[in-house]
């Protein structure tokens, strides 16, 4: 009898950090191959789970565009054979991958070398990335790289590899709306209207973690109002998202900047839902410092 195979597939937008998760899931114990070519990937599994590997990850990326829509069927036979699958795909921002190419003076995969305006064909093919590797996007669990380290990105991939992969999984993000809307965020959720302890002194340099910044929020009715909204859409849309078959939901609170409202509100999310669902929870401006 086969040994129960444990696979992440790593697939995304080129320069978004698939080579740092897969170094993540490297550190984590899993077997990893970079670039396979999608017609090798039933074997490929066949072949590990011969050899008695428990966890192996697989990158695959646009220079396998033409082979790429064979991926999901082969996905599907998989878990029909007992293999338990997780797909993450990595984006960023446009303006973060033109910046990133440009500060390693890489050649992005589908950039035309002879073109005259090299940025222009720099963004033409990020574009026809992102074209190419939209189904691949639809069916997998996204992760924003634009705004985060490596570090916070290694993090985070070891955090959701190590999550259930037959329950849903709530991801509560914070983050600061004058970064950026994270592209990973299944649902956002704006709470610049609610009191700033930022102008309050004693909790300016504070964050939503401390008890004095909690206390402050708390006394506000607007606040648990917030919170009680926020609660009921999502209990709401939980049995629909869990026929929906998704593994992960991400659920992104903003404020200006992602340091005080935000982070309590995810906190509170995380502990209210973490006692009946499996919960993950970021905070994208804290985390990076």
């Amino acid at each position: 009898m086969n040994k129960a195979l444990e696979m992440v597939l790593i697939t995304g937008m080129s320069g978004s950090g698939k080579s740092v998760a897969l170094h993540a899931l490297e550190d984590a114990g899993y077997y990893c191959v970079d670039n396979l070519p999608p017609e090798l990937l039933t074997s490929f599994v066949a072949l590990e789970r011969q050899h008695g590997e428990s966890k192996v990850a697989i990158a695959m990326d646009v220079r396998s565009a033409t082979s790429l829509p064979l991926v999901p069927k082969q996905l599907e036979q998989l878990r029909a054979q007992g293999v338990a699958m997780q797909s993450l795909f990595l984006d960023a921002s446009t303006d973060t991958l033109v910046r990133r190419f440009s500060e390693t003076r890489r050649l992005h995969p589908l950039s035309r070398i002879d073109a005259s305006d090299q940025n222009r064909a720099l963004v033409d093919a990020i574009e026809l990335e992102r074209e190419l590797l939209g189904d691949m996007r639809e069916q997998a669990h996204v992760l924003d790289t634009s705004m985060i380290r490596s570090s916070q990105l290694q993090s985070y991939v070891k955090s959701l590899i190590s999550a259930p992969t037959k329950q849903l999984t709530l991801v509560f993000q914070s983050f600061a709306f004058k970064r950026g809307i994270p592209l990973d965020a299944d649902y956002v959720f704006d709470v610049r209207m609610l009191p700033n302890p930022h102008y309050e002194s004693g909790l300016r340099e504070l964050t939503g973690k401390d008890e004095a910044v909690a206390s402050y929020l708390r006394s506000h009715a607007e606040v648990g109002e917030m919170f009680t909204d926020i609660q009921t859409f999502i209990n709401r849309w939980l049995k629909a998202l869990i026929r929906d078959h998704r593994s992960y939901v991400t659920v992104a609170v903003g404020c200006t900047g992602g340091q005080h409202r935000s982070v309590y509100l995810v906190e509170a999310l995380a502990v209210s839902f973490g006692r009946s669902w499996q919960t993950l929870k970021r905070h994208r401006e804290l985390d990076a410092r």
